[in-house]
């Protein structure tokens, strides 16, 4: 399915947070402290541990308080400051004609018997928004409109465009079928005729990508210039990758900077990402590890934020350039029919196809979509069989809780506590998470910590990731950076995305390690990575299947942009093959140059062969044998590339940007062949070939009649060397003639009754000499 189809959510959930100047400052604090396994800023907190702190710790002991308890507290004392802050600044409503025109309007108000805090529209068939201006209506008759007739008017068609949005968006999130998605865009068409917001920014992207509506760039272009200018975050994020990537418009790096700047100031996660990518590979700005570090901060809090203990949805990254290369190859994706065998294995009633199943539906990937009914019911099944893991799975859905499991603390340590009995990770974690959290039971730290530790001795990565979080604390033991470091580098060993989070801001503020600015801005871009618009990775790639290479291209440009390794070579293959008609053919070469370039300073082997030989054809930029030696040359030292080798070893050959040098060709044939069994042929015929050449060229560099004058016959076969010669002349001869006459016998020897075979003439090279 689409990632369109998630935005709905989305649009009150990650893309459309506005990040507030309290966030940005909260964001560069240096004090942290993990709150469900997740390590969270705090400012005016220093690095080191104090007296502060251990008395909070030791409060938050003795009463038994959970972290997330605490956390929720912050949070309602800081929206009631801004509530308070909010009624302090609200303007005062002034009456617009009616019997007390200019007067203030006076909440709450008293009309037929019932009391108003804000304006309304009851008693009046016009719908007009009005108040009263003294307490009682019926006893003063004292009102005003609140808002003049084109307001009103301007209002009603607002509401109408609402109805209409919101008609589209259920039909949209209701249903699965692509005929009633795409008749749910015609209702979020008819809502953007109608300058509604939202229902221009889905139907916006809509056109850009070409889901369920037909692909049409310019008029995209117009709708994100229209929604740049009443101040939409996510037009000036679109705008700005229009303008990034040449699409609709004339490219312009620094005007695609300043939209992504203004998006990214309006709180939009993708332009904070895009920024965070730029700055960090140097793209269109100077180089700044610590500003790529503050924008992927907050683009990974507010992702780490999102995401539930199971780790997250799984990201398919799949290769179009090793699909074509290697057919065979297995991409991650399930094949279907290969699901259908596991759904009959499991119908028979195999306990471990339903559990795998279950997990695969839980998650999703791997071509399977998420379905939390399903997966339920598969662990369901393996529970009442007698299976500890899907137990354990089922607690951790009834811990959570979904739309089709109702969350139930209690439900969930039954479950827990049953699979924990029989010795499994998953379980032990869970019950670990009960007592640390007080879910169900009281709260106790040492039995947390027991479990958590049993859990991580089998290896279970939320038994690490919250041992790792309890020694940061200092929750339950002595707080440990050493070992919260040592537990969160195996859950992040093992693929947990809040690992990732928490290593990020251990070397983001230097808390038990060396503080490093790289490597925490990496680890926040591999968290970034893994929000939920990395969908988007497989909606592209559904597209390019199903034949649609232009709406898969633009998809995988704007997962480039935010930097997506894997979108970049994706992007740069599309082009590459010329299989995208809506980039011109005399941009195709220079755009794929641009995003094969991208992708191997990112580390991607083929992009940077790639790269050698776009230089060294001409492809998108000059002939430059150099320039693709050295391509060539970093990807054969770096990532011993056997391609690569080859290729040096071609250059070598014919002295292509480097001085000509036979021996140094044949080392580099030699060490491809090496690299991979799939080099051995072109290097044995490249090596043949190679021979030939050196023999003509030592026989070319030699005099022969000058070295047979040299030759001194006597010296090195002695005095009596014509003897010897003409003696091994005498045995040849005989030879030939012994060997000839027993042809002859054997010809004239009679075949009974068999038909006489014709003499043949022997070939010229057995021919005795005349």
């Amino acid at each position: 399915t689409s990632l369109l189809d998630e935005e709905g959510n989305q649009d009150e959930s990650l893309e459309s947070k506005t990040l507030s100047a309290e966030d940005q400052v909260k964001d560069r604090s240096t004090g942290t402290r993990v709150v469900a396994g997740q390590i969270f800023l705090e400012s005016g907190k220093p690095d080191s541990q104090s007296e502060d702190e251990e008395n909070f710790h030791s409060q938050e002991e003795e009463k038994g308080n959970s972290l997330d308890e605490l956390n929720s507290l912050e949070m309602s004392n800081l929206l009631n400051k801004d509530l308070e802050e909010a009624e302090i600044q609200s303007p005062v409503l002034t009456a617009i004609g009616g019997t007390a025109d200019g007067e203030p309007c006076h909440f709450p108000f008293l009309f037929m018997e019932k009391e108003y805090a804000e304006c309304t529209a009851d008693g009046r068939e016009d719908g007009r928004l009005w108040c009263a201006t003294t307490y009682d209506y019926k006893k003063d008759q004292k009102w005003g409109f609140c808002e003049t007739e084109e307001q009103s008017n301007k209002r009603r068609q607002m509401q109408e465009a609402e109805d209409v949005y919101q008609t589209g968006m259920k039909i949209l999130n209701e249903s699965s079928k692509k005929s009633q998605k795409k008749e749910a865009y015609q209702y979020l068409l008819k809502a953007a005729d109608m300058n509604h917001t939202k229902a221009m920014e889905k139907v916006s992207y809509a056109l850009l990508f070409g889901d369920y509506l037909k692909q049409n760039i310019q008029s995209s272009k117009e709708l994100f210039e229209k929604l740049t200018e009443e101040g939409s975050p996510k037009g000036q994020m679109a705008l700005g990758f229009l303008y990034a990537s040449g699409l609709g418009v004339n490219s312009s790096q620094a005007k695609a900077l300043v939209y992504y700047t203004f998006g990214a100031l309006g709180g939009n996660l993708i332009a904070h990402m895009i920024l965070g990518y730029r700055y960090w590979a140097g793209i269109g700005v100077l180089q700044s590890c610590e500003s790529a570090l503050t924008h992927y901060r907050l683009v990974a809090n507010h992702v780490a934020s999102d995401i539930s203990l199971t780790g997250g949805t799984v990201v398919q990254r799949i290769r179009l350039a090793d699909e074509v290369e290697n057919p065979g190859m297995a991409s991650g994706m399930l094949e279907e029919d290969l699901i259908q065998y596991y759904q009959f294995l499991a119908e028979k009633g195999d306990v471990q196809a339903q559990v795998g199943l279950g997990q695969l539906h839980l998650h999703g990937g791997r071509g399977v979509e998420q379905n939390h009914q399903r997966a339920f019911e598969y662990f369901n099944q393996a529970a009442n069989a007698g299976n500890s893991h899907a137990m354990a799975f089922l607690g951790k859905m009834y811990s959570e809780g979904s739309d089709v499991v109702p969350q139930s603390n209690e439900t969930a340590l039954q479950y827990f506590k049953k699979a924990a009995d029989m010795g499994n990770p998953v379980g032990q974690s869970g019950l670990g998470m009960a007592y640390l959290y007080g879910r169900g039971v009281p709260v106790n730290y040492e039995l947390a910590l027991k479990y958590f530790q049993k859990a991580a001795e089998q290896g279970w990565v939320d038994g690490q990731l919250q041992l790792g979080s309890m020694y940061y604390n200092g929750i339950g033991v002595k707080r440990d950076y050493k070992q919260a470091l040592k537990y969160f580098n195996l859950a992040s060993q093992g693929g947990h995305i809040l690992a990732f989070y928490n290593l990020a801001q251990m070397h983001a503020t230097g808390t038990g390690v060396m503080r490093s600015c790289h490597t925490a801005v990496e680890l926040f871009k591999n968290v970034c990575e893994r929000g939920r618009w990395s969908e988007r990775l497989m909606t592209a790639y559904n597209s390019y299947k199903d034949g649609d290479s232009n709406s898969a291209v633009v998809q995988y440009l704007l997962l480039a942009e935010q930097g997506y390794e894997v979108a970049q070579s994706n992007a740069a293959f599309i082009l590459d093959q010329k299989e995208a008609s809506i980039v011109g053919e005399n941009e195709t070469y220079p755009r794929a140059l641009l995003h094969w370039n991208r992708a191997a300073s990112q580390g991607y082997t083929v992009a940077r062969i790639k790269l050698g030989d776009y230089h060294f054809y001409g492809f998108g930029t000059d002939v430059d044998y150099e320039t693709a030696f050295i391509h060539y040359r970093l990807a054969s030292e770096q990532q011993h590339s056997a391609q690569a080798m080859f290729n040096l070893g071609y250059m070598h050959e014919k002295g292509l940007g480097i001085k000509q040098d036979i021996h140094l060709a044949k080392r580099f044939y030699d060490m491809a062949a090496e690299a991979s069994p799939d080099a051995q042929v072109p290097v044995f015929l490249a090596l043949c070939k190679l021979g030939v050449i050196y023999s003509l060229q030592y026989v070319r560099e030699i005099n022969i009649r000058e070295v047979f004058s040299h030759i001194d016959m006597d010296q090195l076969l002695g005095p009596e060397w014509d003897l010897y010669l003409m003696t091994i002349i005498a045995l040849l001869l005989g030879t030939i003639i012994a060997y000839r006459q027993r042809q002859h016998q054997a010809i004239a020897r009679p075949a009974g009754l068999r038909p006489a075979v014709p003499q043949q003439e022997p070939p010229p090279e057995h021919q005795p000499p005349q």
